[in-house]
């Protein structure tokens, strides 16, 4: 009658993602992650919002594996406590449907914040309880400072610093200022050690 212990807080995949036992990941077979991606718990991402899939003629109706992809996550991503990536949705060819969400590599989400954009970039750092509109574009090296809010369907140039609400750009990322959106070290932080939980 013995119960094996729990291993901790975080479930490592063979692909080298850590993710939290207490994440909330909905409708996972439309969540794509590239590898080495922390989760925080909490966190939540919305893989049951993928576009419908065409009925076919085959029993079941099953979509091509892959062409339903509702978020994609690159390497290296850390996800923090209750952020929430949400792909964005429309009204396409008369019906309402889900777009992709796509992130790039080394993308740090800060606790709280909301993700709707079309794609984010790699080398990307968003702030503290930060919006990011549906079907925004946010290119490589930018960073978003907390609070800010991202109106739809913007587009922010690589190499920003935006904040407000609107968020507007307010700087650039210094020359040789990218090596501060490198995550492999964070990366490695996680998991090796319990770390209690903020109250």
């Amino acid at each position: 009658m013995s119960r094996k212990q729990v291993k901790g807080e975080y479930i490592e995949t063979d692909t080298g993602n850590k993710v939290a036992r207490k994440a909330i990941l909905i409708g996972t077979q439309h969540i794509m992650l590239g590898g080495k991606t922390v989760i925080q718990a909490e966190a939540m991402i919305r893989g049951d919002l993928a576009r419908t899939a065409q009925p076919s003629s085959g029993a079941g109706g099953a979509a091509a594996p892959g062409s339903n992809t509702a978020v994609a996550i690159g390497r290296y991503c850390f996800l923090s406590r209750g952020c929430c990536l949400r792909p964005p949705g429309r009204i396409y060819k008369g019906s309402f449907t889900y777009l992709p969400l796509r992130l790039g590599d080394h993308v740090f989400v800060g606790e709280g914040s909301v993700v709707q954009a079309a794609t984010v970039g790699s080398h990307v750092h968003i702030g503290q309880r930060v919006t990011v509109g549906e079907f925004a574009i946010i290119k490589d090296y930018v960073r978003i400072l907390d609070g800010s809010v991202v109106a739809p369907n913007t587009v922010i140039p690589s190499f920003s610093v935006v904040a407000g609400q609107p968020a507007r750009v307010i700087g650039e990322v210094p020359e040789g200022g990218h090596e501060a959106f490198e995550l492999r070290e964070l990366y490695k932080t996680v998991g090796n050690n319990p770390q209690p939980l903020p109250v």
